[in-house]
């Protein structure tokens, strides 16, 4: 068997099965072939750098008041309960996360950055970091772990619910965003 991969021919079974999925999508509009320079002097409210962390900061102005319940029951032994509320205050996060990211794309495409793709993903994902610098500020005001040992759990347990969280938040703003540019793009009237 040939080995399998992007732009080989092979024979085998494997890559008449990946050749189904390996598919260029179809675009909503005519794109040039000379990729257009991005413009330096775009304004503040036009580079992903400024926009990022206050699209983070949203999404994280929705959670943190139920991020503090989750962490007093995984920290503290507290019992949760409020599993509906949980679930609802999920929803509001997905709407929060689409509706920030689709503002930052088109800002974004506004100032003729077409680079859209990194920046919604991160957008979504920088929620993150406001989590994890939230973990630290629950480590030193409201737990009383001591040691070596007891830090690392806590640290290394934070970054992966950070991680997960930022994933789950990227996924979700880059969905959204992807629709979006889709949507404005498919109305493009061409002459």
């Amino acid at each position: 068997h040939a080995k399998v991969g992007f732009g080989r021919k092979s024979e085998s079974k494997e890559s008449v099965l990946c050749a189904g999925m390996l598919t260029a999508t179809e675009l909503p509009c005519r794109v040039n072939a000379i990729a257009r320079p991005i413009p330096d002097d775009a304004p503040w409210h036009g580079k992903p750098s400024n926009l990022i962390p206050f699209a983070g900061l949203m999404s994280f102005g929705s959670i943190f008041i139920e991020l503090y319940y989750i962490l007093t029951s995984i920290w503290n032994y507290k019992i949760y309960h409020v599993y509906g509320f949980l679930l609802g205050v999920y929803f509001i996060l997905a709407i929060v996360v689409s509706t920030t990211t689709i503002i930052v794309v088109y800002f974004c495409l506004n100032a003729e950055n077409y680079l859209w793709q990194w920046t919604a993903l991160f957008s979504g994902g920088s929620t993150a970091a406001y989590v994890f610098l939230y973990g630290i500020y629950y480590f030193l005001m409201k737990t009383a772990m001591t040691g070596f040992l007891q830090t690392m759990f806590y640290f290394g347990y934070m970054s992966l619910i950070s991680l997960t969280l930022g994933m789950l938040c990227g996924t979700i703003a880059h969905f959204s965003a992807s629709r979006f540019v889709r949507t404005i793009f498919q109305n493009i009237k061409l002459d």
